[in-house]
């Protein structure tokens, strides 16, 4: 047999399927959404920035909308009250999770907090993260560690601002971001807090992220998984084997020199080695890796990415900077770096990171989700296997909640107890439910201290003689958004 003839006899094949599939599929009063074309359904509508597109259909088709990408259903919620509806009242219906064949790479799946399903195993990495690594009396033990990592951060923009040189602001937070959550957990640094040394770990650390979210063939025609013909898995494979190739040296390191002289309390490695020892049916040393795994790769590139853009609409909106800057004179004193404890008496402040969050979320369709039965919402069905995709980018940017949406406005949250915690769904950049990010106490401490303490020690402009009113704010999608070009900047001293 010819390759052309098995060609077509694969065509018919699909063919076929996809017919039987939509018979099925009409049985059923699904939600409304675009029809789909043969075989690859909906996927040509998805484009290179698929939170965008599945905004402008949703106004289109409604805020709970049915597309077919390839072989699979997806529903895409795009409204605070359809994201309520399906994240708060019928949380459980849909808090599995749909595995991109990516996350196949090390059997990472099997491991992750992130991807695990909602059963015994993962509560118990969940207890173990709330509660030696979140919970606010870790944090509070730690704060004289996030503090340290702040002032080092600051010291490097002093340095540049003595020379001239522009700060990289996405790369300065990251290596921030790395080293405070290395010490947290090891109690040391993974890169020289005073240099660029952090680019290929940085560099690593997106490319997981693009890949994750790139649109892969095989999560659509689940047939092609054998093949892996974008050659996704196997980057990953390469990927996630030098995160866990790293994270496996530091714990050996630990076991056979014990902590470093200079190290306070136990600090986060040693509780984790400690209950494996005591409980090893509820965290195993695989899993310890594959959680520094997760926590260095989501913390370190949300937490950068985000003062990366609060930084650029604080420069791209003078009376913004001007705001910020009258406020944190008057109340903490020119030139000061920040303590967590200063954050409750600087209402702007908080309310520019809530507006960057709004605007910016940090992951635009929050984490695929996945129904394992039929769900009925808002008298529609969602058909078992549904993969769920809730685009907090789209409600963000909602006009029907936020007047004038793209306007970065900070004054919009005065009025308003809105808060990001997953109880307001107009604002939802961690999620909410059971499956909101673990992350979030963490997260709302370090945010402000750093975007605080910037534009406290600094005056800044935008490198390359670049004006306000020409940076430029694209975006580049991956799991995370992040800023298309680079924020450079200047730092000058006060």
């Amino acid at each position: 047999m010819d390759f052309v003839t098995i060609v077509l006899l694969l065509l018919l094949v699909l063919t076929l399927l996809h017919g039987f599939q939509l018979l099925s599929a009409r049985s059923k009063k699904l939600p409304p959404g675009p029809t789909p074309l043969p075989i690859i359904g909906n996927l040509h509508l998805l484009g290179d920035q698929p939170h965008k597109s599945l905004t402008q259909l949703a106004k289109k088709h409604g805020p709970l909308m049915c597309l077919r990408l390839g072989f699979i259903n997806t529903v895409v919620i795009s409204s605070a009250p359809m994201a309520k509806e399906v994240l708060q009242k019928q949380d459980l219906f849909f808090s599995s999770r749909t595995i991109p064949d990516a996350i196949h790479a090390h059997d990472q799946f099997k491991y992750s907090v992130v991807w695990l399903p909602v059963a015994t195993q993962w509560r118990s990495l969940r207890k173990v993260l709330n509660t030696n690594i979140f919970a606010g009396s870790r944090l509070d033990a730690n704060q004289h560690l996030r503090c340290r990592k702040v002032q080092e951060l600051i010291a490097y923009c002093r340095k540049s601002s003595q020379t001239g040189d522009a700060v990289d602001i996405g790369r300065a937070a990251f290596r921030t971001s790395l080293n405070l959550l290395s010490n947290t957990i090891f109690s040391k640094d993974l890169t020289d807090p005073f240099s660029d040394s952090a680019k290929e770990f940085k560099d690593l650390v997106w490319n997981i992220m693009e890949e994750a979210g790139k649109p892969n063939l095989v999560d659509f025609f689940p047939a092609l998984k054998a093949v892996d013909p974008q050659g996704i898995r196997r980057r990953m494979t390469i990927h996630f084997g030098k995160v866990i190739d790293l994270f496996h040296g530091l714990i050996n390191e630990r076991l056979e020199k014990g902590k470093p002289q200079n190290a306070g309390t136990n600090d986060v490695i040693d509780v984790l080695l400690a209950t494996s020892k005591e409980n090893p049916d509820e965290i195993n040393r695989t899993h310890i890796e594959r959680m520094c795994l997760d926590l260095f790769v989501a913390g370190t590139d949300t937490t950068s990415s985000t003062l990366e853009w609060a930084m650029a609409e604080v420069l791209k909106n003078p009376h913004t900077m001007e705001k910020a800057k009258a406020e944190l004179e008057e109340v903490i004193g020119k030139g000061k770096v920040l303590d967590e404890a200063d954050i409750q008496r600087l209402p702007y402040l908080r309310c520019m990171v809530k507006e960057t969050l709004r605007i910016h979320p940090p992951v635009p369709f929050l984490i695929p989700r996945r129904v394992d039965q039929d769900v009925e919402v808002c008298g529609y069905t969602v058909p078992k296997n549904s993969q769920v995709f809730v685009n907090c980018w789209a409600i963000g940017r909602d006009p029907e909640i936020w007047p004038n949406p793209l306007e970065f406005k900070p004054e919009r949250f005065f009025d308003t107890e809105v808060d990001m915690r997953g109880r307001d769904f107009e604002l939802i950049p961690f999620g909410a439910g059971r499956r909101i990010c673990p992350g979030l106490p963490l997260a709302i401490r370090m945010v402000p201290v750093m975007l605080g303490s910037l534009l406290n020690s600094f005056d800044w402009k935008i490198a390359d003689g670049i004006g306000y009113k020409e940076l430029e704010m694209e975006e580049k999608f991956g799991i995370t958004l992040q800023k298309a070009n680079p924020l450079r900047a200047i730092p000058i001293p006060l």
